[in-house]
């Protein structure tokens, strides 16, 4: 009886040392130092005390008095919700920002955002998305880096009832989505509407809601549209790095780690191939790939030995071979010799058949997805058009997949030239020695085929010195490739809101970019048959050559107006600070919307601005609202780049202002024609060159007596000036040119 309860003691002994947790587990965290709060682990370099952290950024602040207790960053707000070594990640709680309207009635744009503050922590490009929600919502997002450079994305979501919202689809009906800009420490994200939820039916909320979110914890409900969504907070996902603050033996990397780059300043620790671990605490361990739970190249029949960093394999005793992959061992039996060549050689006969008939399967295949893509992106038509006159062979090249794969080494990203929200361009080289751009579309509507394909033929016809030619395109993808001419010199937008760039282009310079932009725009909407409305008029998509010759670009937004019509109805589509304000409340494009975009650049080239800029004060954050406001009070120097200004263009400058004041009413039928603002500028040219001929104060006048209308969406100002007034803002801008400022 003793024996049996002795036996039994040993058995239960045996249980528990076996499941019990062995004391050589790797910790996460510093010896003696917490690696847990609540339900969070928290791994070095993150610590909740101060010898258990790398730097002081990764305190953790253990909130106790919540169950389970909770972590914060630092000593913030912001509360943790999960870290990731591997990934260097760590994962937080932001806020949902929402603004609930009563239907019809204008409120001001909402703004709030993200800040690290002096935490090295980042907004994950790759690991986030920004989304909007609504029914009549618009929504920016735009991330500041530690180079004060910003880059802004957004989106619009639309609709009228619940019953056109598709649940798990968020592509503008009801819910949009788009990326967030690289490399953000600082993101802010803007709400507006644009019909206040005047037009929505009952069934839907009148709120729009703005969040970034780690990409796979969102997917879109109609629910998210109705009083049940109450949602206040969401998942979003940060990188740390670590500051280079040391020399490279110095770094924070332990051993069998190297330290990657982050940017100039900063840097991240990971593990060599074939080790895994923390490697920013102890460094990182050998990786036991023989071990049955890692994934190892060994054959069935080889012995896997582990090595430091790596593996071998080896052939079991009978077998030879490399020991590697499913034939990497075979037996060293004796055979005849005359059987086992027979063996070998009919099985490389066997995979060199299946291997050609699966390449022909794959070529017969790939001929036929182009030939479809070339049948639905219009090429018979196209063909058709070039066989009946309607387009030029010469002007107009159908190009191939394969001609194009050659001409960009196979899209290499490094050939990337230029990116926004409807495509990306890539250089290319013809095996003509011609130099082109080539553009992906990011979509494209199957509806607006026949469309796309008018457009292709009128533009291959366009022959103006301004315009980008475009050489032809390509079909024979899902989504149809343009073909450009490439042009040098970057855009407008880089050369002047790059200081050095901008202090190198005088006066003279913008007046003729814009003459030459003006002059394109008015061909584009009196010349060209049918015309053209431009639509997305901006600095970006007026690029330069190398004598800074205005060549206007882009026109994947671009709109064919009938003979019959005058304005089309369209989903809203530009770029936020460039729009039409009657545009965006009526859906009604017009040429007068490119007349507004063009007062936009004018104002770029008078000041070095950017069309919306989130660096300074809020009334200086939207550049037309902001230069019609000091145009109103006779200010027009205090935003005038001042190394334009000298003391004989003032009044060149103050015409060309009045100008653009005109452009930019909110009535379109207040607004000049293109062709009247191309005259006019062309006019300034001339008089610039010959000043004795200069009679511009009788024009002036009488243009200042032109009234602008009130500016929706919160601008609540009339601006208006009586000949009077411009006496009195000629008189008060003469006086400061020396300060500029």
């Amino acid at each position: 009886m003793k024996m049996l309860r002795f036996l039994v003691l040993l058995l239960v002994l045996s249980a528990i040392l076996v499941f019990a947790p062995t004391a050589t587990s790797i910790s996460i965290a510093k010896p003696k130092c917490d690696d847990r709060c609540g339900n969070v682990s928290i791994p070095f370099p993150f610590g909740m005390t101060s010898n258990c952290y790398l730097n002081p950024d990764f305190l953790i602040t253990c909130n106790n008095s919540s169950h389970p207790p909770k972590p914060f960053l630092v000593d913030s707000k912001v509360e943790v919700r999960g870290i990731s070594v591997k990934e260097q990640q760590v994962t937080i709680m932001t806020n949902v920002y929402s603004r609930c309207y009563e239907k019809g009635k204008p409120q001001s744009r909402l703004k709030l955002g993200y800040k690290s503050g002096s935490l090295k922590l980042y907004v994950s490009q790759t690991a986030n998305k920004f989304v909007a929600v609504g029914c009549d919502t618009y929504a920016y997002v735009d991330g500041n880096g530690d180079d004060n450079s910003y880059k802004m994305e957004g989106c619009m979501a639309s609709c009228v009832g619940i019953e056109e919202v598709k649940n798990g689809t968020c592509g503008g009906t009801g819910c949009c989505e788009t990326d967030i800009p690289n490399v953000a420490r600082n993101v802010y994200v803007s709400l507006d509407s644009i019909n206040y939820y005047g037009n929505t039916s009952n069934d839907v909320n009148s709120c729009s809601y703005a969040f970034v979110v780690k990409s796979d914890e969102f997917n879109f409900s109609s629910t998210m549209l109705t009083k049940d969504w109450d949602v206040k907070e969401v998942p979003t996902v940060l990188d740390w790095t670590v500051p280079a603050d040391k020399t490279p033996s110095e770094t924070a990397c332990k051993d069998n780690t190297t330290p990657v780059p982050f940017n100039d300043n900063e840097y991240r620790c990971a593990c060599k191939e074939g080790y895994d671990g923390n490697p920013y605490l102890s460094g990182c361990q050998d990786i036991d790939e023989c071990d049955v739970k890692q994934k190892n190249n060994c054959s069935q029949n080889a012995i896997c030995t582990n090595t430091e960093g790596s593996y071998e394999c080896s052939c079991k005793k009978g077998y030879h071979g490399d020991g590697k992959g499913d034939r990497g061992c075979i037996p060293s039996n004796h055979q005849p010799i005359g059987l086992v060549l027979g063996i070998a050689l009919g099985t490389v006969t066997l995979v060199i058949t299946v291997f050609c008939v699966y390449l022909g399967y794959r070529r017969r295949k790939s001929i036929l997805m182009k030939e479809k893509f070339f049948r639905e992106n219009g090429g018979s038509i196209l063909q058709q058009k070039i066989a009946q006159g309607s387009a030029s062979s010469r002007t107009t090249r159908i190009f191939t997949t394969d001609e194009l794969k050659r001409a960009t080494n196979n899209y290499d990203q490094t050939r990337i030239i230029g990116q926004g929200g409807f495509g990306i361009v890539y250089k290319g080289h013809l095996l003509d020695g011609r130099i082109i751009a080539v553009k992906k579309a990011k979509m494209m509507d199957p509806t607006q085929v026949e469309q796309f394909i008018n457009e292709v033929i009128v533009l291959s016809q366009i022959n103006h010195r301004n315009i980008v030619k475009l050489f032809g395109c390509c079909l024979e993808k899902e989504i149809p490739l343009l073909v450009y001419e490439f042009i040098s010199n970057g855009t407008l937008s880089e050369h002047l809101h790059n200081k050095d760039k901008a202090s190198k282009m005088p006066w003279s310079t913008r007046l003729r970019i814009a003459t030459e932009t003006a002059e394109v725009l008015s061909y584009l909407h009196s010349a060209a048959s049918p015309p053209i409305i431009h639509r997305d008029v901006k600095s970006v998509n007026i690029l330069l050559d190398d004598d800074c010759t205005a060549r206007v670009s882009d026109f994947g937004a671009s709109r064919l107006v009938p003979q019959d019509q005058t304005q089309l109805t369209t989903m809203v589509q530009g770029t936020f600070g460039y729009l039409d304000p009657e545009y965006l409340q009526t859906n009604h494009l017009t040429e007068k919307s490119d007349v507004y975009s063009f007062g936009v650049v004018l104002v770029e080239l008078l000041t070095s601005r950017r069309a919306l800029s989130f660096d300074g004060p809020e009334k200086e954050r939207h550049l037309s609202q902001y230069f019609l406001s000091l145009l109103k009070e006779n200010q027009l120097f205090k935003i005038v780049d001042a190394k334009i200004v000298c003391e004989e263009n003032t009044e060149e400058l103050q015409e060309v202002a009045l100008l653009a004041k005109r452009c930019l009413n909110v009535k379109g039928e207040d607004r000049p024609t293109m062709k009247e603002v191309a005259v006019e500028l062309s006019g300034l040219r001339r008089a610039a060159k010959h000043p004795w001929t200069n009679n511009l104060e009788t024009s002036i006048e009488s243009e200042a007596l032109l009234t602008a209308q009130p500016i929706p969406f919160g601008y609540n100002a009339t601006f208006s000036i009586s000949t009077s007034e411009y006496d009195s803002l000629k008189h008060h801008m003469e006086l400061p040119v020396a300060a500029g400022r």
